[in-house]
């Protein structure tokens, strides 16, 4: 049989680093992209990653990435780069900038990619954003997360757009919570740590896989309310 193929964003460190690990032991073809391939030596460590250049925020090198890849097909797409935003996430402190940016790189810049791969998987692939609990509009937590929170509930609902624009396809998207993670993001007192919580993403994309449609999903398989 030949290997499924997938291609993770964002792959340095944390949770894109685990999700390669993991995925290369389930036997898949991975190719990862890293901002800088100068400081990707936990990536380079595991065999038999294709690793490719992409500051997901630049159209540029999005454009340059398309090209590299031209021809291939992914069983899955997994957008996982993502920022957690200015430090005090005030309303009455965040910059025009510090915003603008928070938005772009956590919900636009993710369905600018996916619109340029969605040609690229296959007939019953899976394209899986990196939400967070965090995005359900109806769950009122965090209040020192606000501007990230808004971030990844913007996401949701560009998300669902885009799964509008792909008709009769029978593609599955996903917007999975990786769950409270030991990563710099998470911190040192977070629930789970990376390798319980990327094994259950991943299992997540293989039980979805081939169902078609819109889910909102933990690590775990529970259905999160939107």
């Amino acid at each position: 049989m030949t290997a499924k193929h997938a291609l993770i964003i964002g792959a340095s460190r944390g949770l894109g680093l685990g999700l390669v690990q993991r995925l290369k032991e389930d036997g898949w073809d991975v190719t990862a992209t890293v901002r800088d391939p100068q400081k990707a030596e936990a990536l380079r460590a595991v065999a038999g990653v294709q690793i490719a250049q992409l500051d997901m925020d630049d159209a540029a090198q999005l454009a340059t990435l398309v090209t590299q890849l031209q021809g291939q097909t992914f069983d899955l797409l997994f957008v996982n780069a993502g920022v957690k935003g200015p430090a005090n996430q005030s309303v009455d402190l965040v910059t025009q900038a510090e915003i603008g940016a928070l938005f772009f790189t956590n919900a636009v810049a993710p369905i600018r990619l996916a619109r340029e791969f969605v040609g690229q998987l296959n007939g019953n692939g899976v394209i899986a954003f990196m939400s967070s609990v965090l995005g359900s509009v109806t769950i009122p937590d965090a209040p020192d997360l606000t501007l990230y929170k808004a971030s990844k509930a913007a996401l949701n609902s560009m998300t669902s757009t885009f799964v509008t624009t792909l008709a009769e396809t029978k593609l599955t998207v996903l917007s999975l919570h990786p769950g409270w993670v030991k990563t710099d993001m998470g911190g040192e007192g977070a629930d789970i740590d990376v390798q319980t919580s990327t094994r259950g993403l991943i299992d997540q994309v293989d039980a979805y896989a081939g169902k078609g449609g819109h889910h909102f999903v933990n690590y775990r398989g529970e259905v999160l309310p939107w």
